[in-house]
């Protein structure tokens, strides 16, 4: 079963709602993890608990010469060098290959500019491998704490389902509670390194899982997944009839702005978005869709409005076009 197909059977299917229940991790099956034989991939250890018991499970169904180890060194704790030693003696005892970068980001780097320079360095490490795809640990407990900083963030309907498996990245572990893995590593005598800076509610991803998924009890954290099921469910839905209407308009780079005009101010939003998903544009938030919104529906004709540092909207009087800035 592929990677989508077991996250999606998982959220409709409460008594599956555990992809690898810790009692059973080690008769699962590469199928089960979504990973295949015929496959290869960089698998992204951080050192912490959740990536040490992901390539401890993957070791056991995959062969190492199908498995890279990837770590990035932030540069934002002063002890950080450690990690990365731990990190590659595991992969060398596992018989694994090794890549690794520095980012000496700084103790100020915030958690998004991290992200952004985690990920570049998992791509560059993906395609220096040519490997297939990359694999990281994220688990239940991360798709819980993504959903509430979302909704503090204000980023509507798709952030409350954001963090998935998707083609160039698997997360097989999304439907496992952190407490799981714990088990699993004690059990099997596992050791990893703990980030100091995890406790620090500096960061809002601390906050959040220290002050607001702590007071949460079995049946609350069920509700929440079912929620987050449900959204899941009707983003798909909403983007299958937002994908119509765009097929309707005169061209992929064009919208009919007198339709545009018609429609209501939050179906208007969900339309920008959609177009510029389309086009390939993803570096937006919700001000700058409203900002759109305002300009494609009040502009006066010969007006442009900016959407980054590559594309503008040019408005007339029928249409709304997308293109590139001038040179």
């Amino acid at each position: 079963m592929k990677i989508i197909e077991c996250i999606l059977a998982i959220y409709y299917d409460k008594k599956a709602y555990l992809l690898l229940q810790y009692e059973k991790m080690d008769e699962r099956s590469e199928n089960n993890l979504g990973v295949s034989h015929a496959k290869s991939y960089v698998v992204a250890v951080s050192g912490g608990v959740d990536s040490v018991v992901l390539l401890d499970i993957l070791v056991k169904h995959m062969p190492a010469s199908r498995l890279v180890v990837a770590h990035f060194d932030h540069g934002i704790r002063d002890d950080s060098a450690a990690d990365r030693q731990f990190v590659q003696t595991l992969a060398q005892r596992y018989g694994l290959g090794f890549a690794f970068d520095e980012g000496h980001l700084g103790a100020a780097a915030s958690e998004a500019v991290a992200r952004e320079a985690r990920y570049n360095f998992l791509r560059k490490a993906k395609a220096a491998a040519k490997a297939d795809h990359i694999i990281t640990a994220h688990h239940e407990d991360d798709v819980f704490e993504t959903a509430i900083l979302n909704l503090l963030r204000g980023t509507g309907r798709k952030g409350l389902s954001s963090l998935r498996s998707t083609n160039e990245i698997y997360r097989p572990l999304l439907a496992t509670p952190k407490d799981h893995i714990r088990a699993y590593a004690t059990k099997h005598g596992l050791q990893w390194r703990e980030d100091s800076t995890n406790a620090n509610d500096d960061y809002l991803r601390n906050y959040v899982r220290h002050n607001i998924m702590s007071r949460f009890d079995t049946k609350a954290k069920q509700r929440l997944r079912d929620l987050i099921a449900a959204t899941r469910n009707m983003n798909i839905e909403i983007d299958s009839l937002l994908a119509e209407q765009l097929h309707l308009q005169p061209g992929g780079d064009t919208l009919d702005r007198q339709w545009f005009i018609m429609l209501p101010h939050n179906v208007a939003r969900e339309i920008i978005a959609a177009w510029l998903r389309r086009l390939g544009v993803t570096d937006f938030n919700r001000q700058l869709l409203e900002q759109i919104v305002v300009a494609g529906k009040t502009f006066a004709a010969g007006k442009q409005v900016d959407v980054n540092g590559r594309y503008i909207i040019k408005v007339s009087n029928e249409r709304l076009v997308i293109g590139l800035r001038a040179v």
